[in-house]
C-alpha cells in the first residue's frame, strides 16, 4: 500500500474513532499489526485548537510515521487552515472526516452530513489538497455510502474527490441514516473501486481475518480498515495480516502479552491525561478486555469504582496475572461485537 511517498507495511489499517483512537491506542495498533491508523478527528475551528481536548488529539509524541490526522468542519477556507495548521505540527497525511454520523457532528453539517451538499463537499476537498501541495501532504478522505438510503451518492462524489486530488477514499459501507445499525453494504464499494484509479479502502463490520478476506475478494479494494472490533482486541490487526498473506489462523496471544501490552497502554493513557479523566476514560478500554472473560463482567463492576491511577493499574495486572494461572493464551473469541457508541468531537 502505497499513500504519497509513504509505503505502508500492510494493508490492514486502524479506523479513527472519536474518543477511541488517541495517540497511545493508535501506536498500540500499531504494535499489533495495524500497517497504518488515523488520528481521531480534530476539529477545523480556531477558537478551539489550543483547548485541552483538541491538544490531546494532535498529540502525536513517540508515534511512528506516517502521522495521519483527521479534520472536521464544514467551511473550506476554515478545513484548508485546520490542515496547514497540523501540517505544521507533524501530521504527514491529512484526511477529511465526511462519514462521521453522529448527530451532534451532523446537525452542524460535518462529518457525513457534508454528502448532502455536494458543491461544500468538493470546495472542501480543493480547499485542503490546496493547503497540503506546497508541503508535498497528501489528502485522503472518509465517507459513506450516501446521507441515505434513497440519496446515494458516493460513486459521484468519490470521482469528483479523485478529480480534486484526493490520493486515497476509504468508504464505509452504510448510510449516515443507518448510524452502525444494520449490516454494512459492499456493492456499493465495489462499484467506487472499478470507477477509481486511488486506492480506496473499505471499512464496516470487518470482524474476523475471513471477513477481511471476503470483503476484499467482493469489491476489489485495496485495504481494509478496522474500527470497533479493534476495541479490547487490538491483535485483531496481526490476525487479519497474517491470514491475508498466508491463508492459516494465528493462535490466540498469550495472556501475558496481552497484560503486558494493556499495562503500557495504561501508564501511557495515564500520561496523556493525567490522574483524573486518565482513570475515567481508561474504564472503556479495561472493560473491553475484560468482555467475556471469565470473570469479567465482576471485574468490571469493580474497576468502575475505582478513582486511582495505581489502584487501577493494580487491579487490573492482578486480574490477568490470574487470568494467567487458568490458561497462558487469551480464550479464542469468535466475531466482536461492535455495540459501542463513541463520544465525539465537541
Amino acid at each position: 500500500m502505497q499513500i504519497g511517498p509513504y509505503t505502508l507495511a500492510n494493508n490492514v489499517f486502524a479506523a479513527p474513532m472519536a474518543g477511541v483512537t488517541d495517540r497511545p491506542f493508535r501506536q498500540l495498533c500499531r504494535r499489533f499489526g495495524a500497517g497504518y491508523a488515523v488520528s481521531e478527528m480534530v476539529t477545523s475551528r480556531r477558537d478551539l485548537w489550543t483547548s485541552l481536548k483538541t491538544s490531546r488529539r494532535a498529540d502525536h509524541t513517540g508515534e511512528p510515521g506516517p502521522v495521519a490526522v483527521q479534520i472536521a468542519g464544514t467551511d473550506a477556507q476554515m478545513m484548508a487552515d485546520a490542515a496547514a495548521y497540523n501540517v505544521e505540527r507533524g501530521a504527514q497525511i491529512i484526511d477529511i472526516n465526511m462519514g462521521c454520523p453522529a448527530k451532534k457532528v451532523c446537525n452542524k453539517w460535518a462529518g457525513s452530513a457534508l454528502m448532502q451538499d455536494e458543491p461544500l463537499a468538493v470546495a472542501i476537498a480543493e480547499a485542503v489538497v490546496r493547503a497540503c501541495e506546497p508541503h508535498a501532504v497528501p489528502v485522503t478522505l472518509k465517507m459513506r455510502t450516501g446521507w441515505s438510503r434513497s440519496h446515494k451518492n458516493a460513486l459521484v462524489l468519490a470521482r469528483a474527490f479523485e478529480q480534486c486530488g484526493i490520493r486515497m477514499l476509504t468508504l464505509h459501507g452504510r448510510t449516515r441514516e443507518q448510524g452502525y445499525g444494520g449490516h454494512a453494504e459492499y456493492d456499493t464499494i465495489a462499484e467506487v473501486k472499478a470507477a477509481l484509479d486511488i486506492p480506496v479502502v473499505a471499512n464496516g463490520d470487518i470482524t474476523s481475518p475471513e471477513k477481511a478476506r471476503e470483503v476484499l475478494a467482493h469489491t476489489g479494494a485495496d485495504a481494509v480498515m478496522i474500527g470497533r472490533a479493534a476495541q479490547g482486541r487490538p491483535w485483531i490487526f496481526r490476525e487479519v495480516a497474517h491470514y491475508l498473506a498466508t491463508g492459516t489462523h494465528l493462535a490466540p496471544p498469550l495472556v501475558a502479552e496481552v497484560r503486558r501490552a494493556l499495562l503500557e497502554h495504561l501508564q501511557d493513557h495515564y500520561s496523556l491525561y493525567g490522574e483524573f479523566t486518565g482513570v475515567r476514560s481508561a474504564r472503556k478500554h479495561i472493560g473491553w478486555y475484560v468482555k467475556g472473560l471469565p470473570g469479567g463482567d465482576d471485574f468490571r463492576r469493580y474497576m468502575n469504582a475505582i478513582e486511582s491511577s495505581s489502584e487501577q493499574f493494580d487491579a487490573v495486572a492482578a486480574y490477568f496475572g490470574d487470568l494467567a494461572r487458568v490458561g497462558d493464551r487469551m480464550p479464542a473469541r469468535g466475531e466482536a461485537e461492535e455495540t459501542q457508541e463513541v463520544d465525539l468531537q465537541e
